[in-house]
């Protein structure tokens, strides 16, 4: 793994001496955040996947998942929409000698109307998925993702944000020429999570009253260059008011530095997950970072995040201490209303990920991922190759996860897997 991160510093050095073709970078890195306008209304795909993982003190489980995916957006009438986005996975696991277990589950990502009675006024109603948040690996304010994936294909955090239930909410937005105002309300409809493989699942997503309001304007050129901070205020039924912030910025042709920020008053992870002592005050969670995209198209981003509700390192120790001494029930909540928050489970953790399109061929992209906890040193390595054809997806991916037994990463079920992939476009 420290080899092929220290090749593609190598290919990033190389390409740092190429100082004239930084513009070209840049503009390949602008390229990549604008999406592609499709003449379809539908987009859909099937994949099939084989593969194997090992836990860390029991066999190699093997896996197979077949799964369809659907997107349709369609303007059925001058001022009318309709978006509907659905993903089924079938997967099946099997343990050498024993039978087969399934697991089908079926996830409604998007499902509304969109009402547009004027060009820069949209209502939105239904199910969405409203992903916020600058940072890559780490998104303080991205509010609607607590409880929202149901079955995770990939540790890949840009699939984790994309293949996850909406909220059912009503939209509203107002846009002009510099900015944007958005305010959205979404309604308690259930009150438990229902695991089931093909249910809606609304106690997951719409399990209490929230809202957000969000505002976003270019600042003038004369103060701040080219920014357009995004200022975010979520809240809810039981909830704190939280602030949020968004911002980018440009340092050179080819560097973009990020920050993401959230903040209010809060109890901690601890008492939440636990249901103990009330110990609300601000806290604070952000994620800052610097992306460089080399000349060559190899991308590298370099990720801090701070979690301030989470466990310090001292906290975090006696946690764990709890599991040998045969009190292990804390910390099994603990992780368990962690990962269901998509939360750190400490204070502070390193994010490093490197995108290489057409890499050493045409239509080769390479990816890889490295996830660095700063309290007890465990890890998350991940890495993709994907070879593009024209109707056709073939890929490769591996992880590993190191670390002591109740690390933040090393207590993973899986010590590490891989999967091959055929995703067939229609």
């Amino acid at each position: 793994m420290r080899t092929f991160f220290l090749g593609l510093a190598l290919a990033t050095s190389s390409a740092l001496a190429q100082g004239s073709d930084d513009l070209d970078a840049l503009q390949l890195a602008d390229q990549a955040q604008i999406p592609v306008a499709s003449a379809s209304d539908w987009h859909s795909f099937v994949e099939v996947a084989l593969g194997q993982a090992a836990t860390p003190h029991g066999p190699t489980l093997a896996g197979q998942r077949l799964s369809f995916d659907l997107q349709f957006d369609q303007r059925f009438a001058p001022e009318w929409r309709a978006v509907f986005s659905d993903r089924l996975d079938l997967n099946r696991q099997q343990q050498p000698g024993q039978a087969s277990v399934d697991k089908d589950v079926n996830t409604i990502r998007d499902a509304y109307l969109s009402w547009q009675p004027q060009a820069h006024q949209l209502l939105d109603a239904g199910r969405i998925n409203v992903p916020y948040g600058a940072a890559s690996g780490y998104n303080p304010s991205d509010y609607f993702r607590d409880y929202a994936v149901r079955s995770a294909v990939s540790v890949d955090p840009s699939s984790l944000k994309k293949n996850r239930m909406g909220s059912v909410m009503l939209r509203g937005q107002q846009l002009w020429d510099s900015g944007s105002l958005t305010a959205l309300y979404s309604p308690q409809l259930a009150q438990q999570a229902n695991a089931g493989s093909y249910h809606p699942d609304l106690g997951a997503t719409n399990a209490q009253d929230r809202w957000l309001i969000a505002y976003s304007q270019k600042l003038p050129s004369s103060m701040a260059g080219q920014l357009t901070p995004q200022w975010l205020l979520q809240g809810g039924a039981h909830t704190h008011p939280q602030i949020g912030m968004n911002l980018s910025a440009l340092l050179n042709d080819a560097s973009v530095a990020y920050l993401e920020y959230s903040g209010g008053r809060s109890g901690s992870m601890l008492s939440q997950a636990l249901q103990g002592k009330d110990d609300t005050v601000f806290r604070n969670r952000l994620a800052s970072g610097i992306t460089y995209t080399a000349a060559n198209k190899l991308s590298l981003t370099l990720e801090y995040e701070y979690n301030g509700s989470a466990l310090d390192d001292q906290a975090w120790d006696a946690l764990r201490k709890g599991i040998k001494q045969g009190a292990p029930l804390p910390y099994l909540q603990y992780r368990q209303w962690q990962q269901n928050q998509q939360e750190l489970a400490t204070r502070q953790e390193v994010f490093v990920y490197a995108s290489w399109p057409d890499a050493l061929l045409q239509h080769l992209d390479l990816s890889a991922m490295q996830k660095l906890n700063l309290a007890d040193h465990s890890r998350l390595y991940w890495l993709e190759a994907r070879y593009h054809l024209e109707k056709l997806d073939l890929a490769l991916q591996w992880q590993r996860n190191s670390g002591e037994a109740s690390s933040a990463y090393g207590a993973a079920l899986q010590k590490y897997s891989w999967q091959a992939q055929l995703r067939v476009y229609f």
